[in-house]
């Protein structure tokens, strides 16, 4: 006998007309509704137009991408295994096992045929409540734990069947939790909308901003700028010192944890602002002194230059690099320079080169050529820019505020399974 009270199966917090309800039950997602795999086909299937079938890269922060990275296949599919409105999509298998597991419910809006490919599943609840399972942190817990461990990152539907979902005996205590959330999805959905939609703004001004390729004069320039000389051509060479990065030796101890702050790629274009204030790991000042980058003052450019190429950065403090960047160190406004830089990437990409792993070496950077205005004019176009990307990052600081805030509420409003019994 241990002497401790089973605690009731109930969430810590309950809508008033619940407070004395029955506790909830424990149910298998199987018997919530089913699962079925997506559609198998072969390249030779693939076509211009027909059946859209969507894949891991279409589960998209919790919603599914029916504009871009698109693959259609001119095959049969059976009915069963077309998305209806209400159904799940779940990526079931992926290189990466922090994309195993990512889900979006699809709300319709797509004309035509629509399914999803072998290594995403279809979940469709007979108990629409179930939905909410693949919010909660128990599910996210299931999913690391079942592929933990494993060579090949890959879920089964008989797993997924298998997991347990705490479930209100009552109809209406679905419903009343469901709706609720349901609310905080909307404002999720609207806040996600505005996003998307400034930074099409975003690229949409910046194609305006800078000269197309061939020309030398941009379709859209602020009055003061209308009569003023076309852009000039610039080696970067010619708008910044570049400079390169390095590595200390990483077993010795005595190069790293210092105050000094290194970056490398893999830091580099994970959100929307251009600025870099802090890294992951740091260099002692001997650390420094044993690789070659330099110390990069703050207001330089950082791009990567291998694995990937193309990422950029500000520094807002002193930083060292790794040898997968560049430090420019520019003449004029850091943020026009960004700002070009981020516009050209595609033409920045068509450089790279390597069998084992494209690389922009540096003799090609310095050489690549960028059209440039006068200073006055670069801080007018950075100034523009930069406002829209302190938009952009103010609504990105809502739109996680609000995840935050749902993430925080199903942990109340779901029973904690490790805290049943106390």
């Amino acid at each position: 006998m241990t002497g401790k009270t089973p605690r009731p199966l109930v969430p810590k917090l309950r809508f008033p007309e619940f407070e004395d309800a029955a506790e909830w039950e424990q149910r298998t997602m199987g018997n919530l509704g089913v699962f079925i795999r997506g559609l198998t086909y072969s390249a030779a299937d693939v076509a211009d137009a027909g059946l859209l079938v969507l894949r891991s890269s279409n589960i998209q922060d919790g919603r599914l991408v029916l504009d871009s990275d698109l693959v259609h296949v001119a095959k049969e599919c059976p009915p069963d295994l077309l998305l209806r409105e209400g159904d799940v999509a779940i990526c079931m298998s992926n290189g990466s096992k922090a994309l195993v597991g990512k889900h979006a419910e699809y709300r319709g809006g797509y004309e035509g045929e629509i399914t999803v490919g072998a290594f995403c599943s279809i979940f469709r609840a007979t108990n629409t409540f179930a939905k909410l399972a693949f919010a909660t942190d128990a599910y996210s817990d299931f999913v690391a734990l079942g592929i933990a461990g494993g060579n090949i990152n890959n879920l089964k539907n008989a797993d997924l069947e298998a997991f347990e979902f705490y479930v209100p005996r009552h109809r209406e205590e679905q419903q009343k939790i469901a709706d609720c959330l349901g609310s905080l999805d909307d404002l999720i959905a609207a806040e996600s909308r505005k996003l998307d939609a400034l930074r099409r703004h975003k690229q949409g001004l910046m194609q305006q901003l800078f000269p197309q390729p061939g020309e030398s004069v941009p379709r859209l320039r602020f009055p003061e700028f209308e009569d003023a000389p076309a852009w000039e051509q610039k080696e970067i060479d010619a708008l910044a010192r570049v400079t390169q990065g390095g590595t200390p030796d990483t077993t010795n101890a005595d190069y790293w944890g210092g105050p000094i702050y290194w970056l490398t790629p893999a830091e580099m274009g994970k959100d929307d602002s251009p600025y870099i204030g802090s890294t992951r790991r740091t260099l002692t000042e001997e650390g420094l002194e044993h690789c070659s980058s330099e110390l990069l003052p703050p207001q330089s450019v950082i791009i990567s230059t291998r694995a990937p190429i193309g990422h950029l950065a500000i520094n807002t403090l002193p930083i060292a690099i790794n040898q997968g960047c560049r430090g420019l160190i520019p003449v004029a406004d850091a943020r026009f320079l960004y700002y070009a830089l981020l516009y050209a990437k595609p033409r920045l990409l068509d450089l790279g080169a390597g069998n084992t792993f494209k690389e922009l070496s540096g003799s090609a950077l310095k050489a690549f050529i960028l059209p440039a205005p006068s200073p006055r004019e670069q801080r007018k176009i950075a100034d523009c820019l930069t406002s829209l990307d302190d938009l952009i990052a103010e609504e990105g600081r809502r739109l996680e505020a609000l995840r935050r805030h749902k993430q925080g509420l199903m942990q109340q409003l779901f029973p904690r399974p490790e805290e049943e019994a106390r």
